[in-house]
């Protein structure tokens, strides 16, 4: 038992997948958010801090049209470009899951979609 989610406020999926989905007795799995620009389908323009905080908007979005919210997020995966901007990333991450972080893993990878610098996905509870 599954059902899908989907928003105009978060990039439509340039693939096939879903931008989320929520299965079971409420668990909200999210595909992985690039910082694509929802009104134009391109990746915002500037540093790792803009990209993180455009990426970490679309995952909000997908979670807010699946009837949850950030702080019900119970862990992300984040890949990075490169992991030396990890500090600058960590900084803008903190501004959304300020009161009770989810768990975490953090890993460099070689390549992202549209060559994006960071790419986020999360399991969220659905109340």
């Amino acid at each position: 038992m599954k059902r899908i989610i989907q928003t105009e406020k978060a990039p439509l999926p340039i693939g096939p997948y879903s931008q989320g989905v929520i299965f079971g007795s409420g668990i909200l799995i999210t595909a992985g958010q690039i910082p694509l620009d929802p009104s134009t389908g391109k990746i915002v323009e500037g540093d790792i801090k803009v990209q993180t905080r455009r990426a970490l908007d679309n995952l909000q979005a997908i979670l807010e049209a699946g009837n949850s919210k950030l702080a019900n997020v119970v862990k992300t995966t984040v890949y990075l470009k490169d992991m030396n901007e990890f500090p600058a990333m960590n900084e803008v991450y903190s501004e959304f899951f300020r009161d009770i972080a989810p768990a975490r893993t953090t890993v460099e990878v070689s390549r992202l979609p549209k060559d994006a610098k960071i790419e986020i996905e999360a399991f969220a509870l659905v109340p």
